[in-house]
């Protein structure tokens, strides 16, 4: 399985995590690579927005992240700063249990 880009999303029913990243950002570095990792082991969409965006900078005021990266998993905060592979696994793992 492989990670997807796609900027609007994915209509082929893979979770979209949706990732809020600065420019020379190490967390958001760290962010690429275990999503490159989990991309191998589930279908996902990985949709990037920049924090100096009208929809970055939206998303950061709302969910109130401290730092980057913010991390969406279809819209549902998951986490900002360094992003921990063991939650995004486990959540994940639990919607593809939902949708079998």
């Amino acid at each position: 399985m492989t990670v997807m880009e796609d900027e609007r999303g994915s209509a082929s029913g893979a979770p979209v995590v949706t990732m809020v990243t600065a420019e020379a950002c190490h967390f958001c570095a760290e962010a690429e690579i275990v999503l490159a990792e989990l991309g191998r082991e589930f279908s996902l969409v990985v949709e990037r927005v920049d924090a100096r965006s009208r929809e970055g900078r939206a998303l950061l005021q709302e969910l109130r992240a401290p730092m980057t990266p913010l991390v969406l998993l279809d819209g549902t905060y998951v986490g900002s700063g360094r992003l921990s592979r063991r939650r995004l696994r486990r959540l994940l793992r639990t919607q593809a249990r939902k949708a079998a």
